[in-house]
């Protein structure tokens, strides 16, 4: 991926008039609407899981822990590094390959939303609303950000990039933390409290308003573009809340993302056009390759998606009701964490399992990452786990 590179210092655009402050109750609110869009997984007991079958190879290559760990905390690569965090104040650089501590740091209070990583530069956000950004295990600088933020912040271009819960997007500069710009879009009064969309692509910086994926210019925060993804439905603020969530699959200009409770869908960013929309009833992001597009429903059905039209090209049920995080697509399966802390690898011809892999028995959070050839993931307990496929 072309890096977003500031062509000079950026300049300041004012800050839209900003809606009244998110109460701590937001979160409540949120859960009620997980609950009444969907299936609730806790109503049903998954059947048993048949022995693996173990037909892909995969030995555990290193663990390590973060302390506690919260959903909007998952690993991020670059490369080289695995970049952690735990709730509790705990920031780490791991070395890919063997798992071990390149630098870590406390940061001596709870952290809600991170890592974000260029490689050097890593930025984490605390449960006091404090955007922290550090380098070699030694903090840089911190702000106070105006809003609640569920999603890890994007370091690029020598920038620290902030989608916050109103529903806006700010920048830093990553240097000394100094505030760039802000863009700020009017939308639904409740928004969720997990992980949003904020990514890279090109030249153009790309975030979920609401349930439309926008394109920004980086060095001043001005809409390039604007794609709705799904359209609100429903008689309440809950039942109408469609926001996008992460991860999200990138396959050149192509990013395809999911609408809470609502939809699936593809953008061609060079044109800021919808490819293809499709009904789906899901909480958490999606993965896929150049062919296809996966994802999990609420109630745990596993789904694969035709990345050119959104046809359907499998679906399975066997995992229903283990509360499936967002998948990873890897070489010859794809990779899904559920609560009971196995990491399921499922073929990604017709959703057959491959194996099945086990860690401390807490759910995963946030999605599998692929560090070079090591698959890893993180879970609610901070056991941070590296398997090295055979």
């Amino acid at each position: 991926m072309k890096s977003i590179m500031p062509q000079g210092t950026g300049f300041s655009v004012q800050p839209a008039k900003r809606r009244r402050s998110l109460l701590s109750g937001l979160g409540v609110a949120v859960v009620i609407g997980l609950s009444a869009c969907s299936s609730s997984p806790a109503k049903f007991e998954p059947a048993p899981l048949p022995p693996p079958a173990a037909l892909l190879g995969a030995n555990l290559a290193w663990s390590t822990q973060v302390g506690t760990s919260g959903t909007a905390l998952m690993p991020l690569v670059t490369p080289g590094r695995v970049f952690v965090a735990g709730s509790t104040g705990t920031v780490a650089a791991l070395d890919a390959d063997t798992g071990k501590d390149v630098w870590r740091v406390d940061l001596r209070t709870g952290i809600s939303a991170g890592v974000g990583s260029d490689g050097q530069t890593a930025a984490v956000i605390t449960q006091s609303n404090d955007l922290v950004a550090i380098a070699e295990g030694r903090e840089l600088w911190r702000v106070r950000l105006p809003a609640r933020a569920f999603t890890a912040p994007l370091v690029a271009g020598q920038r620290v990039f902030v989608l916050t819960a109103d529903r806006s997007v700010t920048a830093f500069d990553g240097r000394t933390g100094a505030r760039l710009w802000s863009q700020a879009r009017p939308g639904e009064p409740l928004v969720l409290g997990q992980s949003g969309v904020l990514l890279a692509v090109g030249d153009t910086l790309v975030a979920g308003l609401s349930a439309r994926l926008t394109g920004l210019n980086p060095l001043n925060g001005t809409i390039r573009w604007e794609a709705l993804v799904a359209s609100a439905r429903g008689t309440n603020e809950v039942e109408r809340l469609v926001d996008l969530v992460g991860t999200v699959s990138r396959q050149g200009d192509s990013v395809c993302a999911r609408a809470f409770g609502a939809a699936v869908g593809c953008v061609d960013t060079s044109r800021g056009a919808v490819v293809w929309s499709k009904p789906a009833r899901g909480s958490t992001g999606v993965h896929g390759d150049d062919r296809m597009v996966f994802g999990t429903e609420s109630d745990g059905r596993v789904v694969a998606w035709q990345r050119a039209n959104g046809e359907r090209s499998w679906e399975i049920e066997r995992l229903k009701y283990r509360e499936l995080t967002s998948p990873l697509a890897v070489g010859r399966v794809v990779a899904i964490g559920d609560s009971k802390g196995l990491v399921h690898l499922l073929s990604r011809e017709d959703g057959s399992e491959m194996n099945r892999l086990s860690t401390d028995g807490s759910p995963i959070v946030g999605a599998p990452v692929l560090a070079g050839q090591i698959l890893v993931v993180q879970t609610r307990n901070g056991g941070v786990y590296g398997w090295r496929p055979q």
